[in-house]
């Protein structure tokens, strides 16, 4: 089995704003040099949009709020920077939608690496940890999350995935501390 560890949105713009995701930094740091150690590809996925606003959907006041929010989320900005220790070996991903795979090269990378299971972290758990983890899926990979590694700005919605959602869904769900095993 050859594992990938994709943790996606944790950027210094989210970390910045939203106490939630700065939660996630810590044990995530930690969880990184046992994964290279392990042999898991890292993969960070960050978010942001061009410059001049060509790829934002049509009519999407979400994506709309985060473009005007500054640039923040603005591809080659400040805010767009992984808050975590990137090495040379690992992948950085460049993402313009909820899903790591939407519109992106990660299925490639992984493909061509032999992943056959991924385990997500990251930010927020209801939007690109969900959409990660159900695209993966979709594309035939196992899939597993890492509880403590993920954040939500709504408790209670990051629980509910974590205990119902995920496992009803066949991913596993461990903490950082527990994996890889």
């Amino acid at each position: 089995m050859t594992t990938a560890l994709i943790i996606g949105d944790v950027q210094q713009g989210i970390t910045g704003s939203y106490p939630f995701a700065k939660q996630v930094v810590p044990p995530l740091t930690d969880l990184l040099p046992r994964a290279r150690e392990a042999g898991a590809l890292v993969v960070f996925v960050h978010f942001g949009f061009r410059g001049n606003g060509t790829d934002l959907p049509p009519d999407n006041a979400l994506f709309r709020s985060f473009f005007e929010a500054g640039d923040t989320f603005h591809e080659g900005s400040a805010g767009t920077e992984i808050d975590l220790p990137v090495a040379a070996e690992d992948v950085v991903v460049m993402k313009r939608r909820a899903s790591a795979f939407a519109g992106t090269d990660l299925d490639l990378v992984l493909r061509a690496r032999g992943v056959d299971t991924v385990v997500v972290a990251g930010v927020a758990t209801s939007a690109m940890v969900a959409a990660t983890c159900y695209d993966a899926a979709d594309r035939g990979y196992h899939v597993a999350v890492l509880r403590d590694g993920c954040g939500d700005g709504d408790q209670a919605v990051h629980d509910f995935f974590m205990d119902a959602v995920f496992p009803g869904r066949g991913f596993k769900v461990t903490t950082c501390a527990e994996w890889p095993e």
